[in-house]
């Protein structure tokens, strides 16, 4: 074997073993460590690179020594803030410190918003202490709503219904939330969005931002969630969701679905995640993959090729849910209920 291509080979062969273990459960591979530990692989290429030319066996061992190494840490470290963006280190100096924003000292929880921006605010607002509250009236009549989510560094939780068309109560602890309300013809578009897209997210600490948003449950829903490292709770039984798109970088997405419309449309294109898709177990359901390396688990789906699976009753059935799911690096998972 060519010493140059020992390193290659085995970090092939070790995100196989990885995969293969955590599809048989016999590891919990923590997807979160890809993120936090990629500097590893750089370690590897560079030894590699240094000892390539080096046909001797105590060169051969290093290398084989720091890929077993790499692999162990990825394997069974588990870190209390997994999707932390090593880019973002230095964005704040602390919660009450220096706003690279605002170039000044913020002396409490919120953004500064002397800024001059023109962003668009809700028709009934409340923000105190680092908190907002979101209220959009629901207009009878109104058949069809759309919902855009845009930012990272964030936790979305969506549940409950409500009366009104929107409510949504939000805590912030590093940049800050923005609301607003259009309309589309007779559709009415709420955004619920960061003002700035920089951040990090620490799911184990009482400071991250989150959003707890309402639905009135009324409308066919089309739901759109565009962000970076992003931890996603929605429980969307209760609501008649028409498209549901999600597209993050690296996070956490747990949906529930209900029963479908008359054709529902879900697609999910994420990097290095964990997500998680729960849909009916009447519901006629088909799955479409283009996934990379990364696992799928879809137990009570029939295998048709082509990267395709269906529900057993989804050529009879008279309404139809869609999933198209791409990812390079994540954990994709659909069950029924």
């Amino acid at each position: 074997m060519r010493s140059d291509k020992l390193v290659p080979g085995l970090i092939l062969v070790g995100i196989g073993v990885i995969f293969l273990l955590d599809n048989f459960n016999i590891i919990d591979f923590h997807w979160g460590n890809l993120w936090h530990l990629w500097p590893i692989f750089l370690i590897m290429a560079g030894v590699n690179l240094v000892l390539a030319n080096n046909k001797a066996v105590w060169a051969s061992a290093i290398k084989i020594g720091v890929v077993i190494l790499g692999f162990a840490l990825l394997i069974f470290g588990h870190f209390k803030n997994p999707w932390f963006s090593p880019f973002d280190r230095h964005w704040r100096l602390s919660e009450k410190g220096w706003n690279h924003r605002d170039k000044d000292f913020d002396m409490d929880d919120d953004s500064d918003d002397n800024d001059n921006d023109n962003d668009t605010t809700s028709h009934s607002i409340t923000k105190v202490n680092g908190s907002s509250n979101y209220v959009e009236s629901f207009k009878p009549g109104t058949a069809e709503a759309r919902l855009e989510v845009n930012g990272g560094g964030t936790e979305y939780i969506l549940k409950d219904t409500t009366s009104q068309l929107f409510e949504a109560n939000t805590k912030e602890f590093f940049n800050r939330f923005v609301y607003s309300h259009t309309m589309e013809g007779s559709m009415p578009v709420v955004q619920l969005r960061m003002k700035d897209k920089k951040g990090n997210i620490q799911w184990d600490s009482d400071n991250t931002n989150a959003a707890t948003m309402k639905l009135n449950a009324k409308p066919v829903w089309n739901i759109n969630v565009k962000a970076g490292a992003t931890k996603v709770d929605f429980d969307l039984s209760k609501f008649r969701v028409r498209n549901l798109n999600v597209n993050g970088g690296a996070g956490s997405f747990e949906v529930k679905m209900g029963m479908p419309v008359s054709a529902t449309r879900i697609e999910v294109a994420t990097g290095v995640s964990e997500v998680d898709i729960k849909v009916p177990e009447g519901a006629a359901v088909q799955i479409k993959t283009s996934t990379g390396l990364s696992s799928d688990s879809f137990p009570g789906f029939t295998d048709k090729g082509n990267s395709t699976y269906e529900t057993p009753n989804f050529d009879s059935a008279a309404n139809k849910m869609f999933i198209v799911m791409k990812g390079g690096l994540s954990d994709f998972k659909v069950s029924r209920y």
